[in-house]
């Protein structure tokens, strides 16, 4: 194992896949000379070359497209979104092409596309670049859509996500870019899609959350162990498809259930999450399902008006004192 920043996993990943695969090749402003918006990139174009670490000019819908086609007749692109709010001008490439091909060519043409960047709340980024886009996708049938928390998920994913045959919507965070974390530095390290993992062992609640909202409940459940209310936390890490089998046997387990996300909540992950908890699990529930969203506004860009549309820790922790009845179990 080595200690690496979620930014150079994410560019060990990138490297480790090109050298094992000539067909992958990395696409998107700036990814080249300038290295990535986020250094994502960083020693790319030295190693690889211009041919496939493709600088692209500011037109989203038309490099996605270019992503699409090359797909299609056999390479694996990696379109980067210098963040991920971009890919609106995209969205007619990657839900009426790239989603759909496989299914209306009759499975004759296959889009192993990876479309990736930051994306949700940030540091101070304002309203047009601090949206949780991952609800405009997990939507549409034909794309995976992965949302990996950690360095090591951040490398394992990703590798998962270029050798799948599927187009995979794939968004990392600004505000996890420095986080560092052990990652394995085996080239043959994946994490398959579709697979959760138990970040905390706990008894009395279950609380689903993923990115920044993970960490943020991992403090929670900290402070709460002190008054002795055990939370166990689970992250999906890929949204869609998503590990349901995982999720509804910790609830079954604790019979208590809070999802937490980042995004405004109406008809959001945690709307959705919510449903399956209760439709699956719902003879093993002691309490309802509480959810912790995001405000329904758009993102300000003072930092304390920042802190007030994501979900607080104090949020968090009201919540599962609620769910458990002000106490734990034992």
């Amino acid at each position: 194992m080595a200690v690496m920043t979620y930014r150079e996993a994410l560019n060990l990943a990138l490297r480790e896949e090109m050298r094992r695969d000539p067909r992958v090749f990395v696409m998107g402003e700036e990814v080249g000379l300038y290295e990535g918006a986020y250094k994502v990139t960083q020693g790319m174009l030295k190693e690889f070359g211009p041919a496939r670490v493709v600088d692209t000019p500011i037109a989203e819908s038309g490099f996605t497209g270019v992503g699409i086609g090359a797909a299609m007749v056999g390479l694996r692109p990696v379109i980067e979104m210098m963040t991920f709010n971009f890919a609106l001008l995209a969205l007619d490439q990657i839900v009426n092409s790239a989603a759909k091909m496989c299914y209306m060519s009759g499975g004759q043409f296959n889009v192993p596309i990876v479309i990736r960047g930051p994306g949700g709340p940030a540091h101070q980024l304002a309203a047009q670049h601090s949206q949780s886009m991952e609800a405009y996708f997990y939507h549409v049938p034909g794309l995976k859509v992965v949302r990996p928390s950690t360095p090591m998920d951040a490398k394992g994913l990703l590798k998962a996500a270029i050798r799948d045959d599927n187009p995979v919507i794939f968004i990392e965070s600004e505000t996890l870019y420095s986080v560092k974390g052990e990652v394995p530095e085996d080239p043959d390290f994946t994490i398959p899609l579709g697979r959760a993992i138990v970040r905390r062992e706990g008894s009395d609640v279950t609380v689903v959350a993923y990115m920044g909202m993970m960490y943020r409940v991992m403090e929670a459940a900290e402070e709460l162990e002190k008054d002795g209310i055990s939370v166990e936390l689970v992250d999906p890490r890929t949204l869609q498809p998503m590990d349901t089998a995982t999720i509804l046997a910790s609830v079954r387990k604790t019979h208590r259930a809070v999802v937490v996300e980042a995004g405004a909540g109406f008809a959001g992950m945690g709307s959705e999450l919510t449903a399956l908890i209760t439709e699956q699990a719902f003879d093993d529930l002691d309490a309802p399902v509480e959810r912790v969203t995001g405000a329904s506004a758009p993102m300000p860009y003072a930092r304390n008006l920042e802190r007030a549309k994501t979900p607080a820790k104090e949020r968090i922790i009201e919540a599962i004192r609620r769910v458990c009845g002000g106490s734990g179990s034992h």
